[in-house]
């Protein structure tokens, strides 16, 4: 019978599971890391989730979405089927890849003003990864150990992304706005890793920062990440 939620701890349960899943993999991380990190009994989280299994899916279902940690189903949530936990990622990360901006662009016949439409496209982008870092992150530091979710992420979300960078780009270069690239693969996929790493990885994988070294702000590297991308492929106007 499910337990009346017994206090607000969801969100820290949540913020611990994601910190042990993204540090130590799905396969190596146990319920005991994760109630050791809150600083808890292990059979506190009990009273969250029913197992390791339901602590991953609310990891990933939850994380990043504050609206729905508020107010989660009935606790504790039960150990969903492994089928529920893919088509959940599948839904969340062809959501996720819609990037209207992108689309617009591919349909569009006329172009007035490339750099400002490339600049809208990347910011998009940066912005829908950024709102789904830690989800993302989870999805990453799990592939490893989950096959099928490694398959939904780089063939699906990520490989779907790819792939309309690569027509866009290829597209926009052919008509004269954008510098021929060597290879249009490669180019594509330099962009959104760029932007990957510095919306999603960069906060793990980036030291932190110390005195004389000041932490980079969200806005300076959002701005200056799209700049750049920008002005590497934006052809030149001569005279």
């Amino acid at each position: 019978m499910p337990r009346r939620r017994p206090d607000d701890k969801f969100q820290k349960v949540l913020d611990a599971a994601a910190a042990v899943f993204i540090e130590q993999g799905y396969r190596r991380t146990q319920m005991a890391d994760v109630a050791s990190a809150m600083g808890v009994a292990k059979g506190t989280l009990y009273l969250y989730v029913a197992s390791k299994e339901a602590l991953f899916d609310a990891a990933l279902r939850y994380i990043d979405n504050p609206e729905a940690q508020s107010a989660p189903p009935s606790l504790p949530l039960p150990t969903p089927k492994a089928e529920e936990t893919l088509a959940y990622v599948r839904t969340e990360l062809a959501r996720s890849s819609e990037l209207p901006s992108l689309m617009a662009a591919l349909t569009r016949r006329q172009v007035r003003n490339a750099g400002e439409e490339f600049s809208t496209i990347l910011f998009d982008l940066y912005d829908v990864l950024a709102r789904n870092r830690r989800r993302l992150k989870l999805l990453d530091s799990s592939a490893r150990d989950y096959p099928e979710i490694a398959a939904l992420w780089l063939e699906g979300g990520r490989g779907g992304i790819l792939r309309l960078l690569e027509t866009y780009i290829e597209e926009r270069a052919r008509r004269g706005h954008f510098v021929k690239p060597g290879d249009v693969g490669v180019t594509a996929r330099l962009v959104l890793e760029t932007i990957v790493f510095w919306a999603v990885h960069r906060h793990w994988d980036l030291p932190p920062a110390t005195a004389g070294s000041p932490e980079i702000s969200e806005t300076a590297a959002r701005e200056t990440v799209v700049q750049l991308l920008v002005r590497s492929l934006i052809k030149e106007k001569t005279a």
